[in-house]
């Protein structure tokens, strides 16, 4: 694609989803199916409206079936996937064998098991039949899009290749069914560079997207991913969430004990605020935020989005407070000047004042989590420093991690 957007002052080049891939690749095979002659390039409209124009890709003839690829073009956005083959493989549905008993291989004991297997097949409405083979991840665990034992292709992207293959079958008048198989070969290997495996996802990747374009750099993709593995965790009956910006929470909870499990935790990178609205969205009971200060402290002035582009005022909360209780000017300055917040509280603790300061500041996180989340979700916040360990934490605390640690 050569078209661009700007952010943070760079320009960089949408690209296309996997889902616009399989999509693509699977028309072009009905396409050459139906019409008995080679596709070489294929025109898809997204559901964005933006028309492409793909090459197509390793094309296959069977006796009774044809499949091609269609390359993935990520765009400029940092996407493990970006040029991986998605492939399609579309086949008359009456055939002697017919695609997706051919690949049942594919599929997991879970997923032959989990709650009725083969769910994909038989809830895809009309005569276009879609399931996934190699490299296409196999849902285990509820609280996904798609139900335990279907594959894990996403509403929209099943939603393009069924409308355009309906399309194709009216082309060219075929009143019959159609199999369509969608592999991804690489996927298998790249799935472990996922959030797949915390979500229950194997076996391969997702075919995922709803407008069929990347968006590079996407805030709303990440929040998407934020969301999807929140409402999964309540969907395996955990009522009580624990929730870390990164990996210094992590590490954090690595040492902190009292039967918290890192597998428990969801990562919120910078988007505090939308992972609050998400728990109280998807009907959580209450969450347990645990974060570094140099991320936590923004939430003392409502700063619910912690990334630094978005707003930083670490070093002005810290003095700020410190003021409130008395601290000298010459204290304030060297606070104001420091780089980070490891060193603010430095000064602090030779002034005998990061107690007093954490207090305050506790109180402030306490106040605004609770207005995001509207006082309908308990919810407890611990501040720690890699340097001086746990700073603060709030009221609720010690009853939210016992009740996390019950769940197990």
């Amino acid at each position: 694609m050569e078209e661009y957007v700007y952010k943070n002052h760079k320009k960089l080049r949408y690209g296309y989803t996997t889902g616009s891939c399989a999509a693509a690749a699977a028309k072009a095979a009905a396409l050459m199916l139906l019409g008995g002659h080679e596709v070489p390039y294929v025109e898809l409209l997204t559901p964005k409206g933006v028309s492409l124009h793909l090459e197509v890709l390793d094309i296959r003839w069977e006796s009774d079936s044809v499949s091609c690829a269609i390359q993935k073009d990520g765009g400029d956005d940092p996407d493990v996937t970006n040029g991986i083959l998605v492939y399609a493989k579309v086949q008359k549905r009456g055939s002697q064998v017919s695609i997706s008993e051919s690949f049942s291989g594919n599929r997991t004991a879970t997923a032959r098991s989990g709650n009725g297997s083969g769910e994909d097949r038989t809830k895809d409405e009309g005569r276009i039949h879609i399931d996934g083979g190699i490299g296409v991840g196999r849902v285990t665990k509820p609280g996904l899009e798609q139900p335990v034992g279907a594959a894990a292709i996403n509403r929209v992207p099943r939603q393009m290749i069924r409308e355009n293959l309906e399309a194709v079958c009216e082309k060219y008048g075929y009143d019959g069914s159609l199999d369509v198989l969608i592999s991804i070969p690489a996927g298998k290997e790249l799935a472990v560079k996922t959030f797949n495996p915390r979500l229950g996802i194997v076996g391969g990747i997702s075919v995922l997207g709803t407008s069929g374009i990347v968006e590079p750099m996407s805030e709303q993709a990440l929040i998407e991913t934020i969301r999807v593995e929140i409402r999964q965790k309540l969907a395996n009956d955990m009522e009580y969430l624990l929730i870390v910006p990164g990996n210094y929470g992590i590490d954090f909870l690595s040492q902190y004990g009292h039967g918290l499990a890192l597998e428990d935790a969801v990562k919120c990178s910078n988007f505090v605020g939308e992972a609050l609205d998400a728990a109280v969205e998807f009907g959580a009971k209450g969450v347990l935020l645990v974060g570094h200060i140099g991320k936590s402290v923004k939430l003392a002035a409502g700063i619910m989005n912690t990334h630094s582009h978005n707003a930083d005022a670490r070093m002005e909360l810290l003095t700020v407070h410190a003021a409130l209780l008395g601290a000298p000017v010459e204290l304030l300055r060297k606070m104001m000047d420091c780089v980070t917040t490891d060193d603010a509280l430095g000064y602090l603790d030779e002034a005998g004042l990061i107690r007093p300061v954490m207090e305050r500041l506790m109180e402030r996180m306490e106040f605004y989590v609770n207005q995001r989340a509207m006082q309908k979700l308990e919810l407890g916040v611990i501040t720690f420093s890699n340097v001086y360990g746990v700073l603060g934490q709030t009221a609720k605390v010690p009853e939210l991690v016992e009740k996390i640690a019950a769940q197990r």
